[in-house]
């Protein structure tokens, strides 16, 4: 790792009290090594690919390489965005153009005047509509010399799995593997299992021992999220308390979930079931609200009768692994305290 570019960056990751491991070196290197050509292309060589696509198992740092070779970049205009909140804004930015000439086209003008370098955070479809949306605005953001980042567990062929549409995602899948670096992480530990920093809490046990700790909050009955109305067991300015069943029972998306992190710094979920019992799209509904909400940066509460491990026992969606990880990031409040 020897430019300066690859320097910054692990002084970024230093700063933050973090020592990579030997695979996480050997991939910053190569990626910084990456950048730095793209960003100073040199007019006798090849001209270096137009993104870099890193996937690998979870908690194997792949964020962090990517965000501190970000954070290093010497561009004025980038952005760091998760996909759920990219699609979101992708959407509302079309809806602006309803009625021009090819309004994807003028989506992705936009795109690349506000951001030179575009960091596409956790990268994954499920969704049809979703996958294509994304898809089409790809050719034109390399049209246009955007410089794109994306950390995924998915290898680009594995993108859309779902054997209904993976026809259709393929072309861009493939343009994702031809004009990409496509990296692999090397397998190791996953580092956010045995992490220190918690973002929440998992309280297992009654409800009454969340409805001890959020006592304080108002009862409110009902809440306007878009055209869907959520009943609540609680809220106050920067707190909101509702049940598993109103998050996950019911056909809400990541547009809503977006909506709730964005609003409420401190998000209660009461009564969680175990989760290999749930259907697939209950189960898949988890899973987005757990990304947004990690993240977000919201302070995550979670109650249930089950143990952590119970809990996240037997569940089939092949994405929960990442979820799976993010939760092991709870606090677990000792049965002792909580019985106080």
């Amino acid at each position: 790792m020897t430019s300066d570019l690859c320097s910054q960056a692990a002084r970024f990751i230093e700063a933050r009290g973090l020592h990579l491991d030997d695979a996480q070196q050997r991939m910053l290197g190569r990626l910084a090594d990456w950048l730095q050509a793209r960003l100073r292309p040199s007019g006798w060589r090849r001209r270096p690919a137009a993104g870099a696509y890193l996937w690998g198992g979870v908690g194997r740092g792949k964020s962090l390489v990517l965000e501190a070779l970000f954070q290093a970049a010497p561009c004025q205009a980038k952005r760091r965005v998760h996909v759920h909140a990219f699609l979101q804004e992708v959407q509302q930015r079309m809806l602006r153009h309803t009625g021009k000439t090819d309004p994807l086209q003028r989506v992705a003008d936009e795109l690349a005047n506000e951001a030179r370098l575009l960091f596409l955070d956790e990268f994954h479809v499920h969704d049809i509509g979703d996958a294509i949306l994304l898809g089409r605005l790809l050719q034109p953001l390399i049209e246009r010399d955007c410089i794109l980042l994306f950390s995924s567990n998915y290898a680009p062929s594995q993108l859309c799995p779902n054997p209904l549409y993976h026809s259709r995602f393929k072309p861009f899948a493939d343009l994702l593997q031809r004009r990409c670096l496509v990296l692999q992480m090397d397998a190791g530990p996953d580092y956010r299992a045995g992490s220190t920093q918690h973002w929440g809490l998992y309280l297992q046990g009654p409800a009454r021992l969340l409805e001890a700790r959020l006592a304080h909050l108002s009862a409110m009955s009902q809440l306007l999220v878009q055209r869907r109305t959520l009943t609540l067991r609680g809220m106050d300015e920067r707190t909101i308390w509702l049940d598993f069943s109103v998050l996950c029972r019911q056909p809400l998306a990541s547009s809503d979930y977006l909506q709730l992190c964005q609003r409420f710094a401190h998000i209660a979920i009461g009564e969680l079931p175990a989760l290999g019992r749930c259907t697939l799209d209950e189960q898949q509904r988890l899973i987005n609200f757990v990304d947004i909400a990690y993240d977000s940066g919201c302070e995550l509460w979670l109650q249930g009768p089950h143990s952590l491990e119970t809990l996240c026992a037997d569940v089939g969606h092949g994405d929960f692994s990442r979820t799976r990880s993010r939760l092991a990031q709870l606090r677990q409040a000792p049965m002792e305290s909580l019985a106080c």
